[in-house]
């Protein structure tokens, strides 16, 4: 992996970690375009330079996680159906999902023509209305996004876009569910790059550890800036645009990988 690599694929993960346009789909199809093989030490890349990007949430929040007990204890209860679904599903997810192409473009396509929906059926419907805060929302709602989010374990779909959809069907305001996916990922990439260090971290070299690396920082930078501009979006724009992007990607790989 040359050090060119580790630069563009930390560009791309920093880019589409907050998108609803799945970051792990992106990595994977640059990876594929740059002609690097998916291994296990490209899984595990993928997986490590993610937690940058959510480092960047970390200090752009971080004051306004940890002044609520509410906010942190709304994270916990959120993150708990993720992570036990995470952790039963990790085998199949790392060895059998994570560098397949077809499945991927595939829930590009899906996941776009889904947001293209509901933010359909939101324009034929009143605005919605709801918590205006993390701290408002309820026990069931956050189990409810816990296991949607869960479904992103399938490359493709969009960790920060199941969660955003399945906070909109709920009625809660676009820039407060697009905040939560935000902070909801902490615990999850920090306990799925843990659990994959613990799997995988011995059979990394110092070399592969420098490339990792490389691309945690890049992607760190980047997510900072995407951030600040997603949160500012969100609040006069829908994610049609997301939506549409996602289905014209999908179109042109399907044709590009199997036509």
């Amino acid at each position: 992996m040359l050090f060119i690599h580790s630069v563009l694929l930390g560009i791309v993960e920093g880019l589409t970690e907050f998108l609803p346009i799945s970051s792990t789909a992106h990595l994977d199809i640059v990876r594929t375009f740059l002609g690097l093989e998916a291994t296990d030490f490209m899984k595990s890349f993928e997986i490590i330079i993610q937690l940058g990007a959510i480092l960047a949430v970390v200090v752009l929040y971080w004051k306004k996680v940890f002044k609520s007990w509410l906010y942190v204890r709304n994270i916990v209860i959120a993150f708990i159906p993720t992570g036990v679904i995470g952790f039963i599903l990790y085998k199949i997810v790392k060895h059998f999902l994570l560098g397949n192409n077809k499945i991927e473009i595939i829930a590009l396509l899906v996941g776009g023509l889904i947001i293209l929906y509901f933010e359909y059926k939101q324009k034929k419907n009143p605005p919605l209305v709801g918590s205006e805060k993390v701290e408002d929302l309820s026990v069931r709602q956050l189990l409810t996004l816990g296991v949607v989010q869960a479904i992103a374990v399938i490359p493709g779909v969009s960790r920060s876009g199941a969660v955003i959809v399945g906070g909109r069907i709920m009625k809660i305001p676009a820039s407060v569910i697009t905040e939560f996916s935000f902070v909801l990922a902490i615990p999850t990439m920090l306990a799925a790059t843990a659990y994959d260090i613990y799997k995988s971290g011995v059979n990394i070299t110092s070399g592969e550890w420098g490339s990792i690396a490389l691309g945690f920082l890049v992607s760190f930078v980047v997510a900072l800036l995407v951030v600040k501009w997603l949160i500012n979006y969100v609040k006069t724009h829908s994610f049609s645009i997301f939506g549409w992007y996602r289905v014209i990607v999908g179109i042109l790989l399907l044709v590009l990988f199997f036509v």
